[in-house]
């Protein structure tokens, strides 16, 4: 077993001299600092002098008994988790010291495996409670990014390596995994920065319009072309324009990008003469460019002319370390805008919250967070506050029997659901434009009886 990298503190309480040596002797091992003594009055007298981060006690000593300690624990030291050993095992004995507060609970004989296992789980919900509880200040945030995990560490230097370089970008990874977030801090720590950043999502502008938007036009170009109007490229001249949803671009539009990436000029639409700019593309993608290649639906060198320096952000669900320092932060922020108090998250909330697969990643987290904080009124957010989704289901009569469109709408239900049937939302989470979403909601529709209320 690896050792934990802090020495935490553990107090061990049992009238057994030879418990007490095996327990310490294990613990010890595992890089803890060890306490021990041989009953509650002692116990008393060492947590009024020492703070301890863990009280690990036996449940019946002369005297007071372990549940009276336990109980003690928890009504006045609120940094401190609290486990219960016997050799007394009883279902009655457990439902005591769990109701008193004990987060594990062990009946001897126990092997050194499970003691270690039950000692890491309880300092776990210690820690997970601090991180929360913390203030929003500490989290670290370098570029504005909240991260702390290895995958985002190697996000940080990633991001030093292309400020420091002129050379065109592409970003990947699913919806809602801070993209623009990158795209912004390569910008800002480049020598670009006093120069405009320029972000336009190509998926979100119809294609009739995306070459007017990208490089303007001249007057008379077209109907209601009453002036000459500058272009995005135009506007980001000596800064950086970030294309996001590179991959719903028009063939013919990706024949114009990639000719600005070779000579560095636009031509307004209704114009002859091109147009010099400077300008460094970063483009980002929620959607595999290789895969589109192979289908003929994205130009090949366009894809190598982007892909000069590649960013690829790993989803949540494999950034698990970093989702208490997100809750913190968006809990805080949201709070300070509502001007009330930071809530506070049990630990079966954020037990439920890191289990949780995050299909809309950071984007989906921010929005259950602000909604959280909108709508508890109570101090603590408890698992029955989470959204549906992310509470224990039992299982209901659909098994194998439905067809993948049943599946796919009841998953699209779930997620309008939770988003308050916001539409735009739920199209990042699910990873489609609002187009493809409102054709799958229209098939929905068509589908269900006449009886059943539609989306």
């Amino acid at each position: 077993m690896t050792p934990p990298l802090k020495k935490e503190r553990i107090l061990v309480v049992d009238d057994a001299v030879d418990t007490l040596e095996v327990l310490e002797r294990n613990l010890t091992s595992q890089g803890y600092q060890v306490f021990t003594v041989q009953n509650v009055s002692e116990a008393l007298r060492l947590l009024e002098e020492t703070e301890v981060d863990l009280v690990v006690t036996d449940l019946k000593m002369p005297g007071a008994s372990g549940l009276d300690l336990v109980r003690y624990v928890r009504e006045n030291l609120a940094d401190t988790e609290v486990m219960m050993i016997t050799g007394y095992a009883s279902i009655e004995g457990a439902v005591q010291a769990v109701k008193q507060g004990a987060e594990e609970y062990l009946s001897k004989p126990f092997s050194d495996e499970e003691l270690i296992l039950a000692v890491r789980k309880a300092l776990d919900k210690l820690r997970m409670r601090r991180a929360v509880e913390h203030r929003s200040e500490d989290v670290p945030a370098p570029y504005g990014i909240i991260g702390s995990s290895k995958s985002m560490r190697e996000i940080f230097r990633a991001i030093e390596k292309a400020a420091s370089t002129p050379a065109t970008i592409l970003i990947t990874g699913e919806s809602g995994t801070g993209k623009e977030l990158v795209a912004r801090a390569i910008h800002y720590s480049s020598q670009r920065a006093s120069s405009p950043f320029v972000p336009v999502n190509c998926g979100a502008i119809p294609h009739e319009l995306l070459e007017s938007e990208l490089f303007g036009y001249v007057k008379g170009a077209f109907t209601g072309a009453a002036t000459t109007r500058a272009g995005f490229f135009q506007t980001a001249d000596g800064g950086t324009i970030f294309l996001d949803e590179i991959s719903e671009t028009s063939s013919a539009m990706q024949v114009k990008l990639l000719r600005i990436l070779q000579d560095k000029e636009v031509f307004m639409v209704g114009s002859r003469k091109p147009e010099q700019v400077d300008v460094r593309i970063i483009a980002a993608s929620n959607k595999d460019l290789l895969s589109l290649i192979h289908k003929q639906s994205f130009r090949e060198d366009l894809y190598y002319r982007l892909n000069v320096i590649t960013i690829d952000l790993p989803p949540l669900r494999d950034r698990n370390d970093d989702i208490i320092l997100l809750i913190r932060h968006f809990a805080s922020k949201y709070a300070e805008d509502l001007g009330k108090p930071s809530p506070r998250f049990s630990d079966e909330a954020l037990a439920a919250l890191k289990q949780y697969h995050w299909p809309g990643n950071v984007r989906e987290l921010e929005n259950v967070i602000q909604r959280l904080v909108v709508m508890v009124e109570k101090d603590a957010v408890e698992v029955s506050d989470l959204p549906s989704l992310m509470r224990f289901q039992l299982p209901k009569d659909q098994g194998l029997d439905r067809t993948l469109a049943q599946v796919e709408a009841e998953y699209i239900r779930n997620v309008l659901v939770n988003l308050d049937g916001n539409k735009t939302k739920a199209a990042q989470i699910l990873g489609i434009d609002r187009k493809t979403l409102r054709e799958k909601l229209k098939k929905i529709e068509e589908s269900e009886p006449p009886q059943q209320n539609s989306l």
